[in-house]
């Protein structure tokens, strides 16, 4: 692995104030961010993705080889929790089996953005459709997992219909926006669009500076009840992004050949999902405990992609052209 390439990612000012954040919590500063903020932050940075990548995927022709990737990332996404819910189901039961295994399939937004500025600061493009893979990436996952918690949860008497469960998942609030900000930014007259673009570009990595400030406070101060469950899910919350980000990444060659594009491939796969997946499974796994999936992928999981994560995909990348 490049040492130049990993340090300069290590050093990167969204990580750093990520780190702040855990910082400021330790050392009990009154540093906070109002809540409201922190909302409107979330959904901007969304509405920001999606617009961008609806306005890519408005320049490409939509032939066989992007319907062939969309296809692959719907697959990444229904597959990854279908293996992680059994392999987690006996040591940890239904419920938070289910929530993990949703949060393992389905992608970060914010690492996502984190990718991207990798990638640009690497020289290194990627098509605007991968937008849109991300976008379609998110409900799949959460699909399988709520339907895995209906087929396994002997307990529960008191289930969701599964067409509850759908409408919930295709109308919560991130999905939401990030879809339909990606539908508004294809159809969007090209011309126009330019208009809001300081809006959606120029200040963006400054909003997701602060927002990571904030999820920094937040992992910190979850690393409590996180820690009661041992090394056991820690240890797999490195294993997943790590054998998910590598293993697509060397099979995303068979899709495309883009270093960008399969780079992408590889970090959504290697992602987890920290603000769409808790809002779903307070629907369909009440029992679930935040206080365990959410650490897993916010404290652990995001941090090891955006350090070691990262450069290691692209280096898995470039040896299996």
């Amino acid at each position: 692995m490049d040492e130049q390439l990993l340090l300069s990612n290590i050093t990167n000012p969204t990580l750093l104030f990520f780190l702040l954040g855990v910082v400021a919590h330790l050392v009990k500063s009154d540093l906070e961010i109002p809540p409201t903020t922190i909302k409107f932050i979330s959904l901007y940075l969304l509405f920001s993705i999606g617009f961008k990548g609806g306005q890519e995927l408005a320049h490409e022709d939509l032939n066989g080889q992007v319907t062939g990737e969309l296809l692959f990332g719907m697959a990444i996404a229904s597959a990854i929790p279908f293996y992680a819910f059994f392999l987690l189901k006996k040591r940890l039961g239904v419920q938070n089996a289910g929530a993990v295994a949703a949060a393992y399939g389905s992608v970060s937004a914010v690492t996502f953005v984190a990718a991207s500025s990798f990638l640009e600061a690497k020289s290194l493009p990627f098509s605007g459709h991968m937008m849109a893979i991300m976008a379609l990436m998110e409900s799949p996952a959460i699909i399988v997992g709520m339907v895995l918690l209906m087929r396994y949860d002997k307990e529960s008497t008191e289930r969701p219909s599964l067409g509850h469960m759908l409408k919930h998942s295709f109308t919560n609030a991130s999905v939401l926006i990030l879809i339909g900000s990606l539908l508004i930014g294809l159809v969007a007259d090209a011309k126009q669009a330019e208009g809001i673009k300081p809006f959606t570009t120029d200040i963006f990595k400054g909003f997701l500076a602060i927002f990571l400030l904030e999820m920094g406070m937040v992992t910190a101060a979850r690393f409590g009840a996180f820690s009661k469950y041992g090394g056991y899910v820690s240890a797999m919350a490195v294993l997943f992004p790590l054998v998910n980000g590598t293993l697509v990444a060397w099979l995303s060659g068979t899709i495309t050949h883009g270093t960008g594009d399969r780079f992408m491939f590889a970090v959504l796969a290697a992602s987890a999902s920290y603000i769409a997946v808790p809002a779903a499974m307070r629907l369909a796994a009440p029992k679930a405990d935040p206080g365990l999936y959410i650490p897993m992928a916010l404290g652990v999981t995001f941090p090891f992609n955006i350090t070691v994560g990262m450069p290691l995909y692209l280096a898995v990348i470039t040896l299996t052209p």
